[in-house]
């Protein structure tokens, strides 16, 4: 634990966003996967006024920006094998736009069933399914399905649903992710306080139900963790925190590594508070689970999970003034981009020359994020076996 103490401790500022006319919360952070030398590493940015900001990662210049227009996006996914772009969207869409490309058309687009309003999203492992989850409406709340890949035959941009789930959650699907490593494998989590995992290679819905397990609050985060990836944890929206072990599944021991109902009222951060819970990162070397917390004033705190409970690794301090909502932790550098609602987007290196900035003053604003227009159909969902 001491190398991992140092090697978040030791991480400094090397590089703040420039700054934009209009400050914006910066709500989700994903980075491209496939990085040719001479072209270098892509940010996406979701940001609280509907774009995305692409950023060249290491001078956190904004190369280019896409909108959800006339939608809301929610999320922000890089394929694994290319620098396509994916946003989930109110208007019953997803979308997937050229990060490389100037233009603001998108290069995919998947369309929806009839009033769908989607929250959220992933993309599997290698790129062939993506998977998003809706808010309730009247009596349903959809995982709805694509097959993502690009077919050259094919040279049609929009494609409709192979099919959706729709019996194992009652309320809106807050959280969808897939398997790290796993295609088939994918865990959702909703405000009904359930979280699903599904193997989508069954034929239905009820064989592709593997278990559901009970955060018994809404769930606002969702990953996997240890090794090869069989562990699933969550947070949820008052800051509790889950953590269960599928290799349990079939035995009689409980699936339950943890169960904390506020971490704010269990972990000692000697002289600091902790305000909320911003998510969660497997360190795969370490084979070790971290979560990730901070205050109003824009102070990080990282956590450690053991089934003994939270302890407090190190805090990051003298970057964001406000609330922190997203971060991406890179495990090639052992680097961390946070987006914060003061509208700074911060690159952290381990052992990096620190750089004196000013912090900027605080630029915390109205979110409009949550100001959805729900539009309400009686319309059948279209349901067909996934091909």
């Amino acid at each position: 634990m001491e190398k991992i103490e140092e090697q978040f401790a030791n991480l400094n500022i090397v590089k703040r966003s420039s700054g934009t006319e209009e400050p914006t919360y910066l709500l989700d952070i994903d980075t491209s996967k496939t990085v040719p030398a001479e072209k270098g590493t892509l940010v996406a940015v979701l940001c609280s006024n509907g774009l995305i900001r692409i950023y060249d990662k290491e001078r956190l210049n904004i190369v280019r920006e896409f909108g959800g227009n006339p939608g809301h996006l929610n999320g922000v996914k890089f394929a694994n094998s290319c620098d396509i772009v994916y946003s989930s969207c109110t208007d019953s869409t997803v979308k997937g736009w050229d990060a490389r490309l100037a233009s603001e058309k998108p290069v995919q687009l998947f369309k929806g069933y009839a009033s769908n309003i989607f929250i959220s999203f992933d993309i599997s492992c290698n790129d062939h399914v993506i998977c998003a989850g809706t808010e309730k409406v009247d009596d349903d709340a959809l995982m709805v399905f694509w097959d993502a890949r690009i077919n050259s035959q094919d040279l049609s941009t929009t494609k409709d649903p192979l099919g959706a789930y729709s019996e194992t959650h009652s309320d809106d699907i807050t959280q969808v992710c897939f398997h790290p490593s796993n295609p088939n494998m994918v865990v959702s989590g909703s405000t009904d306080g359930l979280v699903n995992v599904f193997d989508i290679s069954a034929d239905n819905e009820e064989d592709a139900l593997v278990t559901t397990c009970n955060s018994v609050s809404s769930v606002s985060y969702i990953g996997w963790s240890g090794k090869d990836y069989k562990q699933i944890y969550c947070m949820t929206h008052d800051e509790g925190f889950c953590w269960w072990d599928l290799n349990h599944l079939d035995t009689d021991e409980s699936i339950t590594r943890l169960n904390v109902q506020d971490v704010r009222e269990v972990i000692n951060l000697k002289g600091s508070v902790l305000d909320y819970l911003i998510g969660g990162l497997y360190h795969e070397k370490m084979d070790k689970l971290f979560i990730v917390g901070g205050t109003n004033t824009g102070i990080i705190h990282l956590m450690s999970c053991t089934t003994s409970g939270l302890s407090h690794v190190t805090s990051l301090q003298g970057g964001h003034a406000a609330t922190v909502r997203s971060f991406f932790w890179d495990m090639q550098d052992d680097s961390l981009l946070t987006g914060g609602e003061d509208a700074q987007l911060l690159l952290w290196k381990p052992g990096a020359i620190e750089k004196k900035f000013t912090k900027k003053d605080n630029m915390k604003i109205a979110s409009s994020v949550y100001q959805r227009v729900r539009t309400h159909s009686n319309d059948s969902y279209k349901r067909r076996k996934k091909q």
